[in-house]
């Protein structure tokens, strides 16, 4: 018998977002973690907030739904208060405690309403003066099952250029002549002309964008504006027995354990390298593992200084800073084979944590949100991981 299109409606509900999340859904495995690092960081969120006054969006439901947003590919904090007022995932999500129990009193539920995206990003600012994606990413990496993941002997670098929210138009003179008037005559998106106009970024600045900076990848490559994020990822662990003696590819965990955003340049990746090594804890002998663009002989020298090996790639064009006492080591062979895999890290990022080009304007915000996304990228990837090893 075929049913009727008819449309009921019932006076009361009796759904619980709890009930309609899967119980072997790929979040329940991430909460421990996320829960577990929030935990950590409650001293933290006390000390930005005052002890009187109107109570503001809690914190953790804030980095919560931020998380979510990387995670599912939500191009705009409007739309994400958009999915959080009817994905039941997303309400679920914000609002469960340890080992997946629902917070008693606190949380969104099916009938709570949803937070102005104004007041929620005015909230995330508040994050912001506290470097509180930092110290995130950190108690994740922070947590015991996690320090079991990772090596302290082997890492890789590298970066990679992040769009900035500003277009080529507002890259004007700082201080010159005002722009040419537009051959169309104006309008909301009125044509510029460049022909003939020597642009660069000592000269020229972005009014959208101050901290955005001009910059090709490489030869016969368009020029854009910019930000540059850096990643350092574990390269690989070392075998129990042995002294020294490398696993197999398999044992690298490509883990994410620094990351920093500066400004776009020819030497920012080997300057934001040095800044990443120079927070790494413990002052034993490690490697690094780096592309042909860090075969710089002052940078070679300042890694060597740090009491690192510079696993970097040999540029065969002029003479290379790495001569046969780093290349003959097996090790070496190892790092560069294993280093490529940072590119997976910088893949998630861009595509699936919609950092190709940037919705925040100035080095400190993208800063903020290129860490917290590349805690998303670790989140995802250690449930798995955990439960292998």
């Amino acid at each position: 018998m075929r049913g009727g299109d008819v449309r009921a409606e019932g006076l009361f509900c009796y759904v619980s977002c709890e009930g309609r999340v899967p119980r072997d859904h790929p979040l329940r495995r991430v909460l421990p973690l996320v829960d577990a690092a929030l935990a950590d960081l409650s001293d933290e969120f006390a000390g930005l907030y005052a002890p009187i006054g109107r109570p503001s969006i809690p914190p953790e439901k804030l980095l919560r739904a931020l998380l979510l947003q990387a995670f599912y590919s939500v191009r705009s904090e409007r739309q994400l208060m958009e999915q959080l007022d009817y994905n039941l995932l997303f309400r679920w999500f914000p609002r469960v405690g340890p080992e997946g129990r629902p917070r008693t009193g606190s949380g969104l539920g099916i009938d709570d309403p949803i937070w102005d995206v104004t007041v929620f990003t005015k909230n995330r600012d508040r994050l912001l003066k506290g470097d509180i994606a930092a110290r995130f990413f950190r108690a994740v990496l922070g947590q015991p099952e996690v320090k079991a993941l990772l090596s302290d002997d082997h890492f890789t670098v590298d970066g990679t250029l992040i769009e900035a929210w500003a277009s080529m138009k507002s890259f004007k003179p700082k201080d010159g002549p005002a722009d040419r008037p537009p051959a169309d005559g104006g309008g909301r998106n009125a044509e510029r002309d460049f022909h003939g106009e020597q642009r660069s970024n000592a000269s020229h600045a972005s009014t959208t964008d101050p901290d955005a900076r001009l910059i090709r990848r490489g030869r016969g490559k368009e020029a854009r504006l910019c930000h540059m994020g850096h990643l350092l990822m574990e390269n690989r662990l070392l075998a129990q027995s042995g002294v020294g003696a490398p696993l197999p590819n398999r044992a690298s965990n490509g883990l994410i354990v620094d990351a920093l955003v500066s400004e776009a340049s020819g030497t920012a990746e080997r300057e934001a390298a040095l800044t990443m090594l120079g927070r790494l804890a413990g002052r034993h002998r490690a490697t690094l593992g780096a592309d042909k663009g860090y075969d710089a002989a002052a940078f070679v020298a300042a890694v060597r200084g740090l009491n690192v090996t510079p696993h970097v790639a040999q540029n065969t064009t002029r003479r290379s800073a790495i001569d046969g006492r780093t290349t003959r080591h097996p090790g070496y062979a190892v790092s560069q084979r294993i280093r490529k895999r940072v590119e997976e890290a910088f893949g998630w990022i861009k595509t699936t944590g919609g950092l190709r080009k940037t919705r925040h304007r100035g080095t400190a915000r993208v800063g903020w949100m290129f860490t917290l996304t590349a805690a998303a990228a670790n989140l995802i990837r250690l449930p798995k991981l955990i439960e292998v090893a």
